[in-house]
């Protein structure tokens, strides 16, 4: 498993709420253990006393994309490596069960499941995936979505650095209210336009009689 895999921790935990629509999906120790994925093991670890855990390292995550969006990139690594120092992780070399044309293991780096707690292993995990995401491709490419309310976060992967957005949901949802606003606009300018014109028209006839 590749460290790049690791960064959509960070999202899937940032994303689980929703604070410009009031939504919160992180209120029970089931929601913890979905936000694991496939690692159930790790997730099956998970206590109520995560849930309010689990929030508190969501807001530490937050900040770190807020402050990446806002351009300040240097708090957005300060308050990065506060997480990792907070939550260090525990690097193994592994091979599952992949094997390569040879028969043998094909070895990668793994982060292993955090003796002491469920949360202190998914903040460890979220933590050192979003670090190896913004030191290998930018601080930049950590976005919050511009369709508001949404402020959901993303990871830039496209190849010109142009997400602005964080699903294609939101980004047809924002051109269509652009097009729209465009639209208001131009109809603005006609109307205004042709009050103008018949003002002229008005004051042309009355200086003629």
């Amino acid at each position: 498993m590749e460290l790049a895999y690791y960064s959509d921790y960070a999202v899937r935990l940032v994303n689980s709420e929703e604070p410009a629509r009031g939504k919160d999906a992180l209120t029970s120790v089931e929601a913890v253990r979905a936000l694991f994925g496939g690692n159930h093991s790790a997730g099956r670890r998970a206590t109520e006393a995560d849930v309010t855990r689990f929030r508190s390292v969501r807001a530490r995550l937050r900040a770190v994309f807020e402050a990446a969006d806002g351009g300040d990139e240097t708090l957005a690594v300060d308050l990065l490596n506060s997480l990792l120092l907070e939550f260090p992780v525990s690097p193994q070399i592994s091979g599952h069960d992949f094997r390569d044309d040879d028969g043998r293991p094909l070895w990668h780096m793994h982060l292993a499941d955090h003796p002491s707690n469920a949360t202190a292993g998914y903040a460890a995990i979220a933590a050192m995936g979003l670090a190896f995401h913004l030191t290998e491709y930018g601080v930049d490419r950590l976005g919050l979505c511009e369709a508001g309310p949404c402020r959901n976060a993303y990871l830039d992967t496209s190849t010109n650095r142009s997400r602005r957005y964080c699903s294609d949901r939101c980004a047809t949802r924002a051109n269509v209210a652009a097009y729209r606003a465009r639209k208001r606009l131009e109809a603005d300018r006609t109307a205004g336009t042709g009050l103008a014109a018949d003002s002229a028209q008005r004051s042309t006839a009355s200086g003629e009689r």
